[in-house]
């Protein structure tokens, strides 16, 4: 099974361009403390909300285990980074932890391409330059058959034969 679309619109970088906040949070005790946090720009959740309403349902699968994905990212100009992250945090499921009659468990809000972000084992991100078109052409392959090999050569060590 492949997984392929298209997301219009300039990936925003997420390493780059991240914004400090002060976030309140009660302690232990409850008492009201503050702490510097990190957190996505502006223009990194305008690009994130705007790549999830692309992402087509037949898409939405929830893949399970390793994945490779592959990017071609389309700038617009020269100046960006080359950065799939935003990207790659859009294709992943959103949960939510809900406590129904004291148990916590959690809740689908989202189905996603994978359940989470982690799961990709194999990347191939390629850069270019489309001044009136920028945008990412993404593919998504499961690598259960690489795993299944992997697993059959579970004896082999690369470094014995160094």
């Amino acid at each position: 099974m492949r997984i392929a679309f298209v997301i219009k619109g300039e990936a925003a970088s997420k390493a780059n361009s991240r914004e400090i906040v002060t976030r309140k949070y009660r302690d232990a005790s409850g008492k009201v403390r503050s702490r510097p946090m990190s957190i996505k720009s502006d223009k990194a959740r305008d690009y994130e909300r705007a790549a999830l309403l692309q992402i087509p349902a037949r898409a939405r699968v929830e893949i399970e285990g390793p994945v490779r994905v592959t990017m071609r990212i389309f700038y617009a100009s020269e100046r960006p980074d080359l950065d799939e992250s935003v990207i790659l945090d859009a294709m992943q499921s959103r949960y939510r932890t809900v406590k129904r009659n004291g148990v916590e468990s959690r809740e689908c809000l989202r189905k996603g391409v994978f359940v989470n972000d982690r799961q990709v084992r194999e990347k191939h991100i390629y850069h270019g330059i489309d001044r009136a078109n920028p945008r990412a052409e993404i593919e998504v392959e499961p690598l259960h058959a690489q795993q299944i090999a992997l697993s059959l050569e579970a004896d082999y060590n690369p470094l014995e034969s160094v």
